[in-house]
């Protein structure tokens, strides 16, 4: 199938100006024109803007993600380098998964802090709590935040 400018950044829910920009910058080599010069695109190019917006959400840059367009463009010679790429921001992945986790443990530990205040009427209530009160999916989280309350 086939898509204009406008029909794949709906699609994809992108703007056209940076569907342009992948372009010139050389992320969509495959990216056809009309004798006009008016871009079109089909499921191909599709599957690469989404994976181009993955790996941007994963947080590599739009510098890393060319070369490892540049790769594909080479075939199977590049393949090791291509494994190597996505294994390395695969596991700078993971390793914001955690912090996410720890963020979110966090955030819970002040949810049950502030119920616990709230139908207490006093944040003081938690001066006559003990270790053992807190939940203990929560108690990691407390751990981290000692004091500020």
């Amino acid at each position: 199938m086939q898509y204009t400018i406008g029909e794949i950044s709906k699609r994809l829910d992108m703007q056209p100006s940076t569907l342009r920009y992948y372009d010139k910058e050389g992320l969509m080599p495959n990216v056809k024109r009309t004798n006009g010069g008016i871009r079109i695109f089909d499921d191909s190019d599709y599957e690469l803007l989404t994976l181009i917006e993955c790996l941007k959400r994963t947080g590599m840059s739009l510098k890393d993600i060319k070369v490892f367009i540049d790769w594909t463009l080479e075939g199977d010679s590049s393949i090791d380098k291509r494994l190597e790429l996505i294994r390395k921001q695969r596991d700078a992945v993971l390793a914001q998964m955690e912090k996410l986790n720890e963020t979110l443990g966090i955030l819970d530990y002040k949810c049950w802090y502030y119920e616990t205040a709230q139908k207490a009427g006093t944040c003081k209530i938690h001066d006559t709590l003990s270790a053992d009160d807190i939940p203990q999916e929560l108690k990691k989280a407390v751990s981290k935040l000692k004091g500020h309350q």
